[in-house]
């Protein structure tokens, strides 16, 4: 069965983290819509353009999304966090039990949609201030259910990976990691 998965992007966002998550899924045989705030390309935080897939308007209209992932960057993740349509698609798709998750500063954007209440997570350290301290853990990849979370930049593979084991399962983490040479990827936190 296919699986959609919404990655929302905004100028400022991590590449590394971006790239992996986006890569690593699709090499799973997920369908992965990076999706840009606005119309056209956008700047990383090391200057590298990419070209979203479409906007997020057009994303959100077509397709129903079996997982959303945010990755990180600055300011990239503030956007995310400020933009009314990110916190929507987040309390929606928390509230079906979909897969929620998010990497570096932007699980800034859970906490404000009231998504980080009563669970363990984790963010790049730097956030940490700006976030709970009820649930905050220091692990490089937590999984609290359906809320999945992570460091950053070096920590961006193994979450990639444990995002695939959440829609696919053992097997299919497994062979993707095995495919791209990954090193110790366990089963999460």
């Amino acid at each position: 069965m296919e699986k959609y998965v919404l990655v929302p992007m905004a100028d400022g966002f991590e590449e590394i983290e971006a790239m992996s998550i986006i890569d690593i899924l699709r090499r799973a045989g997920a369908t992965v819509i990076a999706a840009g705030l606005e119309e056209g390309p956008i700047k990383g935080r090391s200057d590298v353009v990419m070209m979203p897939d479409c906007t997020l308007d057009s994303a959100l209209a077509e397709n129903e999304f079996d997982m959303i992932v945010l990755p990180g960057g600055m300011p990239a993740s503030a956007s995310l966090r400020d933009d009314r349509r990110v916190i929507e698609t987040l309390v929606k798709m928390r509230g079906a039990g979909k897969i929620v998750a998010a990497i570096c500063a932007a699980p800034i954007a859970l906490d404000r949609a009231g998504i980080l209440d009563g669970e363990q997570f984790t963010s790049y350290p730097g956030m940490a201030p700006d976030l709970p301290t009820d649930g905050y853990r220091q692990d490089r990849v937590v999984i609290s259910g359906k809320l999945m979370t992570s460091r950053g930049p070096g920590t961006a593979l193994e979450f990639a990976v444990e995002l695939v084991r959440a829609l696919y399962g053992d097997s299919t983490a497994k062979q993707v990691a095995d495919e791209v040479l990954a090193q110790d990827v366990g089963q999460g936190n």
